[in-house]
């Protein structure tokens, strides 16, 4: 589909209109109240605007990035960001959530893969669990992330894992241990970065970063998280009484938001690993086409 065929579509989620995960998320906070910056100097990262805004940028010497000063076990995490932009090929920003080590870890994406000059910035997400990934998805987003700040979400639950970029649902993952199918419980952290992947990130790694356009630089604000500190136990964290994102109508996609997932995994979406079969000869358990259809 061409450019214009994607922009019709993106005016059809809007058309949809805004329904919001919940009027209860917690108002802006200074960076410092949550979050420290742990790579990169200042010429590499910054915080800015007394507080409320932070910037990371990358070049030849380092890259830079940031994290949460806290571990959480269930959340609604949200970081507004403005990309780098101009020919941004092998150029990686990333927002997820991680558990500490790297034996058996969980863990929960947004990568932003930047391209060449003119080509759409794909958003790849990811889902690890005790260890186990190799669960990427990507769209090619309806919009250009450098041009301005865009919400992007992660919500996680006992029950449901989704990701939202501004207030459109564009990943989910069910809890399906019943079938056997791992599912994130380890307390994470967040974790935000910019970074060289050109071994990787465009055209397979055949595309390198240009340096003549560096630094790259990406802005980031909204700094408060609404999640459950993990010392509160996972019966505290996973609770509906004390946290609002545990509640039963957040186990699921209500019906305007399965319609805007739909044209977004219609439309939008450019790799499904559930569909790659040189990857994964037999279908992933996870990739059932009921995913919405569980009882619960």
């Amino acid at each position: 589909m061409n450019y214009y065929g994607l922009r019709f579509f993106a005016v059809l989620l809007v058309l949809f209109g805004v329904v919001m995960i919940s009027g209860v998320e917690s108002g802006d906070v200074a960076f410092d109240t949550n979050y420290n910056v742990v790579w990169g100097d200042y010429k590499h990262a910054s915080v800015l605007k007394h507080g409320r805004q932070a910037r990371l940028s990358l070049d030849a010497q380092s890259g830079g990035g940031f994290v949460c000063k806290q571990q959480y076990g269930s959340g609604f995490f949200n970081m507004r960001i403005k990309l780098a932009g101009r020919n941004t090929a092998g150029v990686v920003t990333a927002f997820y959530l991680a558990s500490s080590g790297n034996y058996g870890h969980d863990e929960l994406d947004f990568e932003f893969l930047g391209d060449k000059e003119g080509k759409p910035i794909r958003l790849q997400t990811n889902v690890f669990a005790n260890g186990k990934g190799n669960r990427e998805q990507k769209v090619v987003l309806w919009f250009d992330p450098a041009a301005d700040y865009h919400d992007y979400k992660i919500l996680w639950n006992h029950r449901l894992i989704a990701f939202y970029v501004d207030d459109i649902p564009i990943r989910a993952f069910r809890n399906n241990k019943k079938i056997g199918v791992e599912y994130p419980t380890q307390a994470m952290q967040i974790h935000v970065s910019i970074w060289n992947g050109d071994s990787w990130a465009t055209d397979g790694g055949r595309t390198k970063i240009n340096w003549t356009y560096a630094p790259f630089t990406a802005h980031f604000q909204s700094f408060n998280v609404d999640g459950c500190p993990s010392t509160n136990g996972r019966r505290k964290c996973h609770s509906a009484s004390s946290y609002w994102w545990n509640q039963r109508k957040y186990w699921n996609f209500n019906r305007t938001m399965r319609r805007k997932y739909q044209i977004v995994r219609d439309k939008f979406m450019n790799y499904d690993y559930c569909n790659d079969t040189t990857r994964h000869p037999t279908t992933p358990p996870e990739c059932a086409p009921n995913h919405f259809k569980n009882k619960h």
